[in-house]
């Protein structure tokens, strides 16, 4: 049985199946963000009770810290005591983003420790390693990803370095896998298309990226600055030329207008800290837009965060009690967001699934497309 099946089209917009060895989870989906091994603030126990099967992990925070416990542990799964499927990401926009004094190296990438000032050097093939001892069930490269305002000039360099890493890391996967170190049907390697904002750029990582045996292709490097008009003419030209019997994965995007834009040009797979982060800031998602907590507004109100919603918060809670959670500084209160942010993105993506399935996805698209956000 392959690991990625399409099950219904209507125009671009598609629905498939990802199957795992201990699951099998619908598309397109939005997968919640647990960077050191835990989604902010939530058990697992609650990440499966919204109906959460697929999360991330991050390899940068991971390696540097526990580290090698982790394989001790049994691995990322048991380490934190989850029981479906995870996917880690390279760490390579965090080499970039918070390491310090990075430098490029003919075989990787040298970095300090944002935490200790230790030094270290990713390889596309220590990345790999570091991601099989974690036991993910996607594993992503490690790719170079400059900052969305990046020159033409930088892109193409950036351009040319994943595409080499990408080469390397796939040599070194199937090494690894005809020496029997890992389950290729169990471990599966994912392929990242860089080049920023410039169409050319981009369709040249497409053409390289999908020579490549990858069980999946990822969009990476936007919502790194860039316009949304410059997103979503990149996802325009790319989406829809992505190989259509692999999963499509577009990386660190998480609005609703970004979601819609996304799902109509073929993506299936999403991941973002937003409603997290936001959640721990006070910020609801609902069904008539974001809500703000803190505001004076809600300070007596009876109103549930969402009245279209029915998850456990909103059955329960009013916007009053949660506004008064965030003012004295009690922990329920981005307990309680962060759940229903990730419940009310749980509850779109399935309502996105049912109307492509029913060919109503314009529809839909539509009708959220008319709420701001």
């Amino acid at each position: 049985m392959s690991f990625f099946e399409v099950t219904a089209t209507d125009g671009q917009a598609r629905t498939g199946l990802l199957r795992f060895a201990n699951c099998t989870v619908p598309t397109p989906i939005f997968m919640p963000v647990g960077t050191r091994a835990t989604v902010k603030s939530l058990w697992q126990e609650q990440l499966e009770e919204i109906g959460y099967e697929l999360i991330l992990g991050n390899t940068y925070h991971l390696y540097l810290r526990p580290g090698r416990l982790i394989e001790r542990m049994g691995g990322l799964k048991r380490f934190m005591s989850w029981d479906h499927a995870v996917l880690t990401d390279s760490g390579g926009f965090q080499v970039f983003s918070l390491a310090q004094m990075t430098k490029f190296q003919e075989d990787g990438v040298l970095f300090q420790s944002h935490i200790d000032g230790s030094r270290h050097l990713f390889t596309p093939e220590s990345v790999l390693e570091t991601q099989l001892w974690l036991g993910s069930d996607i594993m992503m490269v490690l790719d170079d990803c400059p900052p969305g305002d990046a020159d033409e000039r930088r892109m193409a360099d950036a351009l040319n370095r994943t595409h080499c890493w990408a080469k390397q890391a796939m040599t070194e996967y199937e090494r690894r896998a005809d020496r029997g170190d890992f389950d290729p049907s169990v471990q599966r390697l994912f392929g990242i298309v860089q080049g920023g904002i410039h169409e050319s750029l981009r369709l040249e990582s497409l053409g390289v990226i999908s020579e490549l045996p990858f069980a999946g292709i990822a969009l990476g490097g936007l919502s790194v600055g860039e316009s949304r008009e410059d997103m979503y003419r990149i996802l325009q030209a790319i989406g829809p030329r992505m190989d259509a019997t692999r999963p499509r994965y577009l990386m660190g995007v998480g609005t609703i207008p970004d979601f819609l834009e996304a799902i109509r040009n073929g993506i299936d797979m999403f991941d973002c800290v937003l409603p997290t982060r936001n959640a721990r800031n006070g910020q609801a998602l609902t069904s008539n837009g974001a809500l703000n907590l803190r505001n004076a507004t809600h300070a007596e109100s009876s109103l549930p965060v969402d009245e279209n919603c029915s998850c456990r918060v909103c059955r329960r809670y009013s916007r009053a009690y949660i506004r008064h959670l965030f003012q004295t500084g009690e922990m329920l209160g981005p307990e309680l967001l962060t759940y229903h942010n990730l419940a009310f993105f749980y509850g779109f993506f399935a309502e996105a699934r049912e109307s492509i399935h029913n060919g109503t996805f314009p529809a839909f698209f539509e009708k959220w497309n008319r709420i701001p956000y």
